[in-house]
């Protein structure tokens, strides 16, 4: 029976946290083996390639962890514009604890990395397809016909995207919220005419 890889998840969490705070090319591996308390040597087992190989890790968990928030939400909220408030909310209170150091570690990342690193550039790709593909089957359910839910869905990721980088600079919640508050209604007329 294999080995469970005991240290390789703590190490893909503390590479999202630090890539979400500062960045991918101001984390060193050092760093990332010094807050998860793996072994070095840890590091390059589960991650042979380096950091490059880490980033596409924390990329992939990052997604993974915005997918079944949305999943959550949609699931309780009434509306695609519902579900953007709650996000809203959600994103601004992570960052309102965070003193506004912490940004989206997947942005963060892509930033620095795509399109040149080809499997980090493919790791956001399907993480941001994964969050446009929950959001314009909600869309769908409200009575949009499929293209224009998917051409919506991705209007609001891209949307509160931008508002997270704000929100960082300006260090309030409030770009998330009047970005998510002015796409609901935005979404509920188009719903309604």
């Amino acid at each position: 029976m294999p080995a469970i890889a005991k240290h390789r998840q703590p190490i893909i969490n503390t590479a999202v946290t630090l890539f979400r705070r500062q960045g991918y090319s101001r984390t060193g591996l050092n760093e990332i083996v010094d807050v998860s308390g793996a072994p070095k040597g840890s590091l390059y087992h589960y991650f042979p390639l380096g950091k490059s190989s880490i980033a596409v890790a924390a990329v992939k968990e990052a997604g993974s962890r915005v997918a079944a928030t949305l999943t959550k939400l949609v699931e309780e909220c009434r509306s695609t514009g519902d579900v953007l408030r709650r996000h809203a909310e959600l994103l601004s209170g992570w960052m309102r604890a965070s003193g506004f150091r912490d940004g989206c570690p997947i942005t963060t990342v892509l930033l620095e990395l795509a399109p040149g690193d080809r499997d980090v550039t493919e790791a956001g790709r399907s993480a941001y397809r994964t969050r446009v593909s929950i959001l314009a089957d909600k869309l769908v359910a409200d009575g949009f016909p499929r293209p224009r839910a998917d051409a919506l869905a991705v209007l609001c990721t891209s949307a509160l995207q931008g508002a997270l980088i704000q929100a960082r600079v300006e260090r309030s919640g409030r770009p998330l919220e009047i970005t998510a508050t002015e796409l609901a209604r935005l979404l509920d007329k188009a719903a309604a005419g």
